[in-house]
């Protein structure tokens, strides 16, 4: 079968790589010119089984509404006239209940430990390099009361099989000492030796140059303007490459448009509830190897990911809803640059950081959408938000599997719209 997949980041290059090893003829479009440069560009780096705590959660309205006015919030909401992001932000208000968030932790780290599993083997399978580091993800605190509120969804993750060790500071600054400058403030900690970080731009590239050793076409340059429909089937997506208009056909479609698959699906009348979450991140030299960290940190608190790739520290984070600008903010940028040199002063060389901000797909309960969509030859594998990278090769696997007629080996909810 001839499948065309739409987006060449992380999600949608995985999910050639399964397709094309299941037999299938497979065909990439991007309008960027090479795979990775969206929202897989230079995103925290992170493969987070234990980052399944989802934003929306019963301690999530306060704080919203305690950052609307604050320019460096870790969660932005900028009011906008657009009935996409309200009807968002109201899905959202639904998903803070602490039954709907133990569901929605529960979706995630099945899926989470699924995709980590399976990313381990395309590594081996497939030999790709990308700074890849196996040392565990440590969560510290700063706040006690951020601490005590992590308590209940670690014990949700033990449950559900995710080593998450509840540890404190002393063991904290044993496992990386990087974090020795703020000992005596770290109110507790968490760490999951399983856990991983990379860098996902190079994983995509280097996949997809694997993929197309393999036979996948890749259209970079040509942006995908609309479907053509007929009935319950897709006939083919018009296309612009250079200016020449197109019409590409093939026996089935995988939406993988990231944020932009929103309004590409509502085209063809299928609502999802995918908006932009813009997040930012920092790429800075490491100064002193003493200093830096190795183990891959989050900083719950601020809602920052720290990854070491090679000679670079990438520190990201913050989510902000404004619509599909990515005009870059500064002020935000900035305060990772000001509380990660709190954290760690000697590190990095901070005032040569590289600045980037890119559009997260999120869906109000942080799960995506994986699976067959209402129309016979449509499949969905989109809107993973923060976890895209960490979601990226368990999403595509069990995508293959849905396409050829199996049922996935990971417990979750797969859609069926």
């Amino acid at each position: 079968m001839h499948i065309v997949v739409l987006g060449a980041g992380v999600v949608g290059t995985t999910t050639a790589w399964y397709l094309q090893k299941q037999g299938h003829q497979v065909t990439v479009i991007d309008r960027q010119n090479n795979a990775g440069l969206e929202t897989s560009f230079a995103n925290g780096g992170q493969v987070s089984v234990s980052h399944a705590e989802p934003w929306a959660n019963p301690s999530a309205p306060l704080k919203v509404l305690k950052w609307l006015f604050q320019a460096d919030a870790p969660l932005l909401f900028r009011p906008r006239l657009d009935p996409a992001q309200w009807r968002w932000a109201l899905a959202f208000l639904r998903e803070c209940t602490s039954a709907r968030a133990a569901y929605n932790i529960r979706q995630m780290v099945n899926l989470g430990t699924y995709s980590r599993a399976q990313l381990q083997a395309l590594r081996q399978d497939a030999g790709i390099e990308y700074d890849a580091l196996t040392k565990g993800i440590l969560h510290f605190y700063t706040n006690p009361q951020e601490f005590d509120g992590a308590l209940k969804p670690t014990r949700i993750m033990q449950d559900l099989g995710c080593n998450r060790q509840i540890i404190d500071a002393d063991r904290a600054v044993e496992l990386e000492p990087a974090l020795k400058p703020i000992q005596d403030r770290i109110a507790g900690a968490t760490y999951t030796s399983e856990d991983e970080s990379g860098d996902a731009r190079k994983f995509t590239q280097n996949l997809a140059k694997k993929c197309a050793e393999a036979g996948v076409e890749f259209l970079y340059g040509t942006e995908v303007l609309d479907f053509e429909r007929a009935w319950d089937r897709i006939l083919g997506v018009q296309v612009l490459k250079d200016g020449v208009h197109n019409t590409f056909r093939a026996d089935a479609y995988v939406l993988s448009l990231g944020s932009y698959s929103a309004p590409m699906a509502r085209k063809i009348g299928l609502t999802l509830d995918i908006y932009p979450t813009k997040g930012y991140s920092i790429t800075v030299p490491v100064k002193s190897e003493e200093a830096a960290f190795n183990v891959s940190l989050t900083d719950d608190e601020y809602k920052l990911v720290y990854s070491r790739l090679g000679d670079r520290m990438r520190v990201a984070g913050t989510a902000e809803l404004n619509g599909y600008s990515r005009d870059l903010n500064y002020t935000r940028c900035r305060a990772i640059v000001r509380r990660t040199a709190e954290v760690m002063p000697e590190a990095g060389y901070w005032d040569q950081a590289q600045f980037w901000t890119g559009l997260r797909p999120a869906t109000p309960s942080n799960v995506p959408y994986i699976g067959k969509s209402h129309l016979a030859n449509l499949y969905l594998n989109t809107g993973h938000g923060t976890l895209g990278w960490t979601h990226a090769c368990g999403s595509a696997a069990a995508l293959a599997d849905i396409v050829a007629g199996r049922k996935p080996e990971v417990d979750f909810s797969f859609s069926g719209l």
